[in-house]
């Protein structure tokens, strides 16, 4: 059976300095290619950062997820320049960037929540594809 509890572990040793324990070494840092594995490592990276823990860290990591989003409508409104005061001040590729943040927030925060992220993101990534594309739209064939 699964802990779906979060992590209460990852505080700093008595000197004050967080360990390292668990985290990969700058030369073992997980291929951005496999998605997963960084997911872990950050997830382990902030864990071992933490200030606050059991339910209070996962409310945070949820709350993060409003913060990023955020981020990404600053930088659709400075990519259409659409504060006068700032005009345009972001990109395109800045927007990317913040989506990918939320990306990555929403993962950590599922992970936070359960170690067994990949599977339950690929069930619900199943149903969600099967629900919304199994739906005839209106003049399609049937």
């Amino acid at each position: 059976m699964t802990d779906h509890s979060p992590s209460t572990g990852g505080l700093p040793s008595p000197d004050g300095v967080p360990s390292t324990d668990g985290l990969p070494s700058p030369d073992d840092l997980p291929s951005p290619d496999d998605l997963w594995s960084c997911v872990d490592a950050l997830w382990a990276w902030l864990e071992e950062g933490r200030r606050h823990g059991g339910r209070e860290s996962l409310l945070l990591r949820v709350l993060k997820m409003s913060e990023e989003v955020g981020e990404v409508a600053e930088a659709v409104i400075g990519a259409t320049g659409q504060n006068p005061r700032k005009g345009a001040s972001h990109t395109w590729e800045d927007v990317q960037a913040e989506l990918c943040d939320v990306v990555i927030t929403a993962l950590i925060a599922l992970r936070t929540l359960t170690p067994d992220t990949r599977e339950t993101f690929t069930r619900h990534l199943a149903r969600v594809t099967e629900r919304s594309l199994s739906i005839r739209r209106p003049g399609s064939a049937t």
